[in-house]
């Protein structure tokens, strides 16, 4: 994609989308001024910059087959109306100004000075605190009551697609690159692996459903200063608060397993050769590094929902455990061939969904998150997995 002098990507030409000016006419700012304009990276079409009006906005345009974007629209208006009743200090995103269900186009105002989260944990800015907080948001969406005013979708989201483990449709065969057909073969002729996502799905059946994001990342954390939003509802939904709370997890633990081939929060320059023991010692090495972001996550969701059901933490286990899977696929997309380091993450996540039981003190999921590095725990445990499962 080619790259525009303001900061992202050239967008797409508005005169083939001319429904974007007029919603934006239609709620009163103005038409987008286009020598502002420039595109985030994502799924989806989408356009920041100034208005006539002075007000700088994000215009979403949702694409895909017409039932799929027909059930995401309604899942992240179903969000906004339910956002209005929300907590102050509860999960919530950029402020909403409109829609055109007709045209599968959302407006929110810009973020003004806003950084990724993804980019905090780039550059370790990302700290214990701002995960505590983020921690005692999700808690508080988690907690809050549905209204009967809002219809909430409660299908169950379609990750992990247990249908993908026994074969692929043949459009999405078609449509995979070379690494993620390696992926998806590694999964399907995984029997251990396929049974585990079977029960993870199970349980998920069974448990307590309230109000999720059901997609969270780092990257959709937009932070300025000691607040942050969050972007991308368009999976909300009631479901299992596991989702979300793994979700979480699942990201530093994917960044931990990154950083093996990396110097970041080595003492110096290791000029070292990566063989099979020094990726088993380096990755324990990074994973204990940045687990106490999820400790402090986890402390901040205790906080405000310290009444959980009592497989919550272990089902949130297993959940980091896809998302390792998911995050593996992601990146497949973008390339020919799996890589070591990118086998290693899918070990992780494999142990992590079969026997996420060993893995729960290691995440540091439990009443007192501080107890996770004491003498005793089960953190050996969870570096030899991580050993066993690396090989």
């Amino acid at each position: 994609m080619e790259k525009n002098n303001a900061a992202g990507f050239k967008p797409r030409d508005l005169d083939e989308v001319p429904s974007v000016d007029a919603l934006l006419v239609e709620l009163g700012t103005g038409p987008f001024i286009r020598d502002t304009l420039a595109a985030p990276v994502g799924r989806n079409d989408s356009w920041t910059g100034a208005t006539t009006s002075g007000r700088k906005v994000f215009v979403k345009h949702l694409i895909g087959a017409d039932p799929d974007v027909r059930s995401r629209m309604r899942r992240l208006l179903s969000f906004e109306r339910f956002a209005e009743g929300l907590p102050t200090a509860a999960l919530r995103g950029p402020a909403f100004l409109g829609a055109d269900e007709a045209a599968a186009l959302v407006a929110y105002d810009y973020v003004e000075g806003a950084r990724s989260g993804a980019e905090l944990m780039i550059d370790e800015t990302f700290g214990p605190e701002l995960a505590e907080k983020i921690g005692r948001a999700i808690g508080l969406l988690h907690g809050a009551p549905a209204p009967d005013s809002v219809e909430f979708d409660v299908s169950l989201p379609f990750h992990p697609p247990s249908g993908f483990l026994r074969g692929l449709p043949l459009p999405v065969f078609e449509s995979l690159s070379f690494a993620e057909l390696q992926g998806w073969r590694l999964m399907q002729t995984d029997t251990s692996l396929v049974e585990a996502i079977g029960e993870l799905r199970a349980r998920e059946r069974e448990a307590p459903r309230v109000p999720s994001h059901c997609d969270l990342r780092v990257d959709q954390f937009l932070v300025t200063g000691d607040d942050f939003l969050v972007t991308d509802w368009e999976e909300f939904r009631l479901a299992d608060p596991a989702r979300d709370v793994g979700a979480f997890a699942g990201e530093w633990l994917h960044r931990s397993i990154l950083d093996i081939v990396t110097t970041r929060g080595d003492s110096g320059f290791a000029d070292i050769e990566l063989t099979h023991g020094a990726v088993l010692s380096r990755g324990v090495e990074k994973l204990q590094r940045l687990l106490p972001l999820v400790r402090a996550f986890w402390h901040g969701y205790r906080q405000v929902r310290p009444d959980l059901d009592g497989s919550l933490a272990t089902r949130a286990t297993a959940y980091a455990g896809w998302h390792l899977l998911d995050r593996l696929m992601a990146g497949a997309s973008r390339t020919s061939r799996l890589s070591g380091i990118e086998r290693a993450a899918a070990g992780i996540g494999r142990a992590a969904l079969i026997t996420p039981e060993r893995f729960v003190t290691t995440l540091g999921f439990e009443d007192r998150p501080d107890e996770a590095t004491s003498e005793g725990s089960d953190q050996g445990t969870g570096e030899r997995d991580w050993e066993g499962r690396a090989a």
